[in-house]
């Protein structure tokens, strides 16, 4: 009951062997981040109610889970009718990016490479394969306002798709001023295209048919110029210097032997971005495995300057249920030994003078009455199950 009740309300637990997996999923791609130069960070799970809200994060502004002001504090907010809360949980980790950076700008290199990985907390509705809680894995590039910095961001998230076994995805890659400039030739200058992008967004799940009634209002003659120039496989229609730089990473992505290519309906729901947006997908999916793109000048929110800021974000949580256990087997020899209760203290030094040796991990375990279930809950976990006295006395150790 306790374990339905906690899945209704968009949690979950890991369960053995899971966790193992998570880890090594979460090692192997920090390796390889940390292979590129990228720097880990770490920053609390609550920020105040200011950082979050007002970065024009779209809707997920919407889905903050808000904390209560405490003690004296709370009892005035209540008497005042002012907000009661002033702090919240972090939905997403590229906010709280730019108010560490703004905070501790004189202590970091500049361009600033960096990864963080950690839990982010929305209060979405629960469904299958979407949580409350769920893991952000991000890398961003502080103070490099050129393309290499986009070009690197993809070539080290691929690469660590890669080394997690997962390989043929390819790169989508749009603009926004790209994305603007359609929707401004399309439909003529429009006040807040935020409602048109987000219509196109939902291209590939609701069809031509479906983008075309929720912006009927414009009237159908834009809305079919606006699908035309969504159709385009190449960038086009935005300045000079902007199609230029699109054409480049793409090229550069390639010429790494990956695949890359234009997608003019990819928005990506951030109101954040001011430049180049892309995702990753592999064709076993329905869905992007990571996302990203630039978000120039956020920094000023925090009293900074306006730093050149880029970033990619790496969904854990789905790169997870597609990661083969065994491909990232550690080769470490996982050995139970049932002890009697007499022998659990007795053989305590045994086992830790067995550990000395390389690739072992041992765990002294109470022998269970039903041994049988016992051995299979532990060999369902990896473990190899022996008795004492045979592992001990034997040379098995």
């Amino acid at each position: 009951m306790a374990q339905k009740a906690q899945a209704a309300r968009g949690m979950r637990d890991v369960v053995p062997p899971s966790g193992a997996l998570r880890r090594r999923v979460a090692n192997q791609i920090l390796d390889v981040y940390a292979g590129y130069g990228f720097e880990l960070i770490e920053t609390p799970a609550l920020e105040d109610l200011s950082v979050l809200l007002g970065s024009q994060a779209g809707e997920n502004e919407k889905l903050v889970f808000k904390v209560l002001q405490r003690g004296a504090k709370l009892d005035e907010a209540l008497a005042a009718g002012r907000e009661l809360a002033d702090m919240g949980m972090r939905f997403d980790l590229t906010v709280p990016l730019a108010r560490f950076v703004a905070n501790h700008l004189n202590d970091l290199p500049m361009p600033f490479k960096v990864a963080h990985m950690a839990p982010v907390w929305r209060a979405e509705r629960p469904q299958k394969g979407r949580y409350r809680e769920f893991v952000q894995c991000d890398i961003d590039i502080v103070g490099e306002p050129g393309v290499a910095a986009e070009v690197e961001l993809c070539l080290a998230t691929l690469d660590a798709l890669s080394a997690l076994g997962i390989s043929g995805c390819t790169v989508r890659l749009n603009d926004r001023r790209l994305l603007r400039a359609m929707v401004d030739e399309a439909f003529g200058p429009v006040a807040d295209p935020a409602p048109v992008f987000i219509a196109l967004d939902k291209l590939d799940k609701v069809g031509a048919d479906g983008v075309a009634a929720e912006l009927a209002h414009y009237g159908p003659d834009k809305v079919s110029r606006l699908l035309e120039l969504a159709g385009s496989a190449s960038p086009r229609g935005g300045p000079d210097d902007v199609v230029a730089a699109m054409q480049t990473t793409i090229a550069a992505i390639s010429a790494a032997g990956h695949s890359a290519r234009f997608d003019a309906t990819l928005v990506r729901g951030m109101g954040y971005y001011t430049g180049q947006i892309f995702e990753i997908e592999h064709p076993s999916v329905g869905y992007s495995l990571a996302g990203g793109g630039r978000y120039d000048g956020m920094t000023a929110r925090f009293g900074a300057p306006a730093l050149p800021m880029c970033g990619f974000s790496i969904g854990f949580e789905r790169i997870c249920d597609l990661v083969d256990a065994a491909s990232l087997a550690t080769g470490t020899r996982k050995v139970a030994v049932l002890c009697n209760e007499d022998e659990l203290l007795q053989r305590m030094e045994q086992a830790r003078t067995a550990r000395t040796g390389p690739g072992l991990a041992l765990s002294l375990v109470r022998r269970a009455r039903n041994p049988r279930k016992q051995t299979e809950d532990l060999q369902r976990l990896g473990y190899e199950v022996v008795g004492a006295t045979e592992f001990f006395s034997d040379g098995r150790a």
